[in-house]
């Protein structure tokens, strides 16, 4: 599913996630607004001020974290800048996605324009320049504690607009940093008395990861709705567990959403309906399908509270120290990365559990004795072939895998700085933990969808239900129906790839609406 956003506007009003997803992954034009630039310029004139004054102001004339007590005289004062970048830009391990850094390259211009920083206009405007010209400075996996912000990371950017360092250019060709930028018309920032540290003292890369996470998992529990009503149907189960009057006799807003997508997807389904009359001998459904709104409920009640703390936060101002609109210049604390570190470990708990009884249902229809008539692993020739029993070890894989990936980053703290930085978030941990949770619960839903699916074939005659079965065709257009055994690794990668843009929720939207 792409954006139809062409142009994000920064400056006066906060952000939405949707304009951060719009400028990180599909490379919107940034511009900012006359407010910004007036803002940036009131901050500035503050901190060169404080810069000619006699009296300290940390990371202005002194030296930072536990060296803050050292006075730093006027013609070091550029040095010092430049120093703090070069040690800090310190990261290592590997690359990270180029959209992970283009969101955090747009959350710290944020920032910059809103004039609490202190920064000189054409520092905000060389970072939108290096946003709007796609040159995405090299910044590793590892360096940030997420406490001080997320220190390394946003070095590495800053770093770049030095001309210094390792960027890809637009069409990701490696390159030093010096070289791209001269490329695109554009020259290295020299910074000024303050502006290294306004450069890398905030939350941007973690909230950036925790925006574009709850975005995509918005879709994906739509999806796990549809694979569920899928795995339902496949397993002659019954709607009537997601009555609407049932439901309020538990009245959490996520599940009273997931029940009312279920009921919707399974509206009007002959195969539903082939076994709801008298002879039916089934008692109650297992868990996996009656209680699937109870679970992909929670999941996303746990997605509305990430969401309104990482709104908050696009609404914060995070630097250290900070120009008040009065012009004071005061330390504070709230680069500390806990509200959002707590949600992003809380997302992955919920990402794990609803790709746990995803593999339920699939398990249940590759077993002979559950799945109520289905051939043994839904093979052609059971025996002869394995039909999709692997396929279900790979969900196990990757769920044992969230498993571990659930467990929380944010109760972690290692002091640094010579004890000065003596707690930390582990926010930016989270963050990357939570990113691969959301691409492996897009393959165990890939493997449900594409097992139901077949299953929903091998019930033929009885058909699927109007919007169930337009997700079917939609599948059968990737991927061919039941038959000898195939390469399944290609087609799980198709079916992913349906899921991440968006098209399996498009098709049964095309028929019902979704929440």
């Amino acid at each position: 599913m792409t954006t139809t956003v062409a142009s994000v506007v920064v400056g006066g009003s906060p952000l939405t996630p949707e304009q951060v997803l719009a400028v990180a992954r599909h490379g919107a034009h940034v511009t900012l607004t006359e407010e910004a630039c007036k803002a940036v310029r009131r901050g500035r004139e503050r901190v060169e001020s404080l810069a000619r004054s006699e009296t300290p102001a940390y990371g202005i004339s002194t030296g930072f974290g536990a060296l803050a007590t050292r006075h730093i005289a006027p013609d070091l004062r550029a040095r010092l800048q430049r120093s703090l970048i070069r040690s800090h830009a310190a990261g290592a391990g590997p690359e990270v996605e180029k959209e992970a850094v283009r969101a955090l390259m747009l959350l710290r211009l944020r920032t910059l324009c809103s004039g609490n920083t202190g920064v000189r206009q054409a520092t905000a405007d060389t970072l939108a320049a290096l946003l709007n010209a796609q040159i995405t400075p090299v910044v590793h996996e590892y360096g940030s504690l997420g406490c001080s912000g997320d220190l390394a990371p946003l070095s590495h950017v800053a770093l770049a607009m030095m001309g210094e360092g390792q960027v890809r250019d637009a069409s990701g060709e490696l390159q030093e940093a010096g070289a791209a930028l001269q490329a695109a018309g554009l020259r290295p920032v020299e910074l000024g008395a303050k502006e290294g540290l306004a450069l890398i003292n905030g939350t941007d890369g973690m909230l950036g990861m925790l925006v574009m996470a709850c975005l995509d998992l918005a879709r994906l529990l739509k999806t796990a709705d549809i694979t569920a009503a899928m795995s339902i149907e496949a397993l002659l189960g019954t709607d009537r567990v997601f009555d609407e009057e049932l439901q309020l006799l538990r009245p959490h807003p996520g599940q009273a959403v997931s029940a009312a997508n279920l009921r919707a997807l399974l509206a009007d389904s002959p195969v539903v309906a082939s076994h709801r009359g008298p002879d039916c001998d089934r008692v109650q459904d297992a868990y996996s399908l009656r209680c699937a709104p109870q679970v992909a409920g929670a999941a996303r009640d746990t997605l509305a509270h990430a969401r309104l703390v990482a709104e908050r936060e696009l609404d914060s101002i995070i630097d250290n120290p900070v120009v008040l609109d009065d012009g004071r210049v005061e330390s504070n604390g709230n680069f500390h990365g806990a509200p959002v570190a707590y949600v992003l470990d809380f997302l992955a708990i919920a990402v794990a559990d609803t790709a746990s009884i995803a593999e339920r249902r699939t398990d249940r229809m590759l077993d002979v004795a559950r799945s109520h008539g289905l051939p043994a692993f839904l093979a052609d020739d059971p025996g002869v072939d394995s039909g999709h029993m692997i396929a279900q070890y790979t969900q196990a894989a990757i769920v044992s895998e969230l498993k571990r990936l659930a467990a929380p980053a944010s109760v972690d703290s290692i002091p640094s700085s010579a004890m000065q930085e003596d707690h930390v978030s582990m926010g930016w941990s989270a963050a990357r933990k939570l990113r691969r949770a959301v691409s492996g619960l897009t393959d165990v839903l890939a493997v449900e969808l594409l097992t139901a699916a077949r299953a929903l074939d091998l019930r033929s005659p009885l058909e699927p239900g109007p919007a169930t079965g337009a997700v079917s065709r939609t599948v059968r257009a990737r991927v061919p129906g039941p038959g000898p055994d195939r390469h399944l690794s290609p087609e799980i990668a198709a079916v992913a790839e349906l899921i991440t843009r968006g098209t399996i929720v498009e098709a049964a939207e095309s028929v019902i609406s979704l929440d």
